[in-house]
């Protein structure tokens, strides 16, 4: 079994453990301490609060230890805030430079709530490469504006209003998704996640 590791301070990190847990293969630990980071083989940022996640990972120093994992290739997911947690260089759509604390593991740039707000949510398909087709839901989501070095984005969607944007990034273990696989019915992106496991 394949133990994944949900970061669980704030935001949806309940629905990731549940679609997890209807992979036969993978078991969810939610992490709230550095100790529940022992022994994972791969861990979830989930959707919720960018800011909000960054700065309670820092109080509990999960950053310092995610960091140190991500070195050591463990796979991370980072799911909308988590994907915004996860990238080198990030702004706000309406504010610009946030200042936010984040991982800076991954060579992207993602803008902060590029399609708008809450009323501004959507569902659509897009394809992702080496995952296929799938419903992809986006709620007050980032989008991946630039990926350099290893980094290289494997899936876009395109809006009315803002164009062609990254919707999926990987870059050698991490993988950076913009929009919420815990609140479609599939299970493709967790299984896509799940074979960068290195058993």
């Amino acid at each position: 079994m394949v133990r994944v590791g949900v970061v669980a301070v704030q935001g949806d990190f309940l629905e990731h453990m549940q679609m997890l847990r209807e992979l036969s293969r993978a078991t969810p630990v939610a992490v709230k301490s550095t100790r529940d980071l022992n022994n994972v083989d791969a861990i979830i940022i989930p959707g919720g609060e960018s800011t909000t996640i960054g700065g309670l990972m820092k109080v509990r120093k999960l950053d310092v230890v995610i960091i140190d994992l991500a070195e050591r290739g463990v796979p991370i997911m980072g799911t909308c805030a988590g994907a915004i947690l996860l990238a080198k260089k990030v702004v706000d759509r309406v504010v610009g430079e946030t200042g936010q604390p984040t991982l800076g593991l991954m060579n992207i740039a993602v803008v902060r709530n590029i399609f708008g707000r809450q009323r501004d949510s959507f569902e659509t398909e897009i394809h992702v490469e080496g995952v296929g087709k799938i419903r992809a839901v986006f709620i007050r989501a980032p989008a991946v504006t630039e990926a350099w070095g290893e980094a290289r984005i494997r899936a876009y969607v395109d809006h009315p209003s803002v164009g062609r944007l990254g919707a999926v990034a990987v870059e050698r273990n991490l993988l950076a998704v913009t929009f919420h696989p815990e609140l479609s019915e599939g299970l493709k992106i967790y299984e896509y996640f799940l074979n960068m496991v290195k058993r």
